[in-house]
């Protein structure tokens, strides 16, 4: 029998005054069997930080052909693909031939390893932007998951301050590209 995917609610009161994009928004999150809680978590922060009424989850680790997660604008462009972990650069090819802009989230102890080994190869996606995770970010964000979350998100100055209950976490990604 195969394994199924568990389910996560996530509320989440935004105020992005970089972008002056305020929401309450409402979130379920199918976790594949062979996703991580650190995965999970840096794909619900990559959500909040592009929050956007037309952004979406893609259809996940099942699907190698749709991004993590997408904004898809009226015309069915994609406007925004964004993927997470350390991809090849056949697959960040293709999401900048498919879309307007690329952002890849990195995370994981030898997310600099990889960056170093990949660099100069997407230099030459100018779509494509990189930012890093770091490992004690991670690690604070997967203490904060539980089955049913409320977060309370601040971002200001490229800042993003993320609550819930007592516990509050600064997340700050380290821009490579």
């Amino acid at each position: 029998m195969a394994l199924k995917a568990t389910i996560y609610k996530a509320n989440i009161d935004l105020a992005d005054m970089d972008r002056n994009y305020y929401d309450s928004i409402q979130l379920t999150i199918a976790q594949h069997p062979s996703e991580t809680e650190q995965r999970l978590m840096v794909r619900l922060i990559a959500y909040i930080l592009n929050a956007h009424p037309d952004l979406q989850f893609g259809k996940g680790l099942s699907d190698e052909d749709e991004a993590a997660i997408k904004q898809v604008n009226y015309s069915d462009e994609i406007a925004l693909w964004i993927e997470l972990g350390q991809l090849d650069e056949k697959r960040l090819k293709k999401a900048s031939n498919q879309a307007k802009q690329v952002k890849l989230y990195c995370y994981g102890a030898s997310a600099s390893t990889w960056w170093g080994q990949a660099q100069s190869n997407l230099k030459k996606f100018d779509r494509l932007s990189v930012e890093q995770f770091t490992a004690e970010t991670c690690d604070a964000l997967v203490k904060l998951l539980s089955r049913t979350m409320e977060f309370q998100c601040s971002i200001q100055d490229g800042q993003l301050w993320l609550s819930s209950g007592d516990e509050t976490v600064l997340v700050e990604t380290i821009k490579l590209q």
